[in-house]
């Protein structure tokens, strides 16, 4: 197909701030997990599907099959809707004692169905 550029499941972006390998990215309406360190401003492979051990926030009990949203301010993973973004679906329970969270990066509907 002429008008194809690639599959999708990674981009490169510019990187809204410094990133490390690992970390959450948020641009606007797209969220993907960097692939290598990178400074403000260059550019950056964030892979936009997949499954991901991503920071959560200090103290939070998630549950497997709980939706998770991206806090931007804080740059990790929350259950808290409300001025977040959802990026995906935990995959495993996570205690409040982990640092982690397991996340199915793939879109989801933002509610419900």
């Amino acid at each position: 197909m002429k008008t194809f550029i690639q599959p999708g499941d990674s981009l490169t972006v510019s990187a809204p701030y410094a990133v490390t390998s690992g970390q959450g990215v948020l641009i606007g309406a797209l969220f993907g997990i960097a692939a290598y360190d990178a400074a403000i401003s260059t550019t950056v492979e964030i892979q936009t599907e997949g499954v991901f051990d991503i920071t959560k926030e200090p103290a939070l009990a998630i549950s497997a099959g709980a939706r998770v949203f991206w806090d931007n301010t804080n740059r990790r993973i929350t259950t808290t809707a409300t001025g977040n973004y959802q990026v995906g679906i935990a995959t495993l329970a996570a205690l409040a004692a982990d640092a982690t969270v397991r996340v199915w990066t793939e879109r989801v509907p933002a509610s419900g169905a």
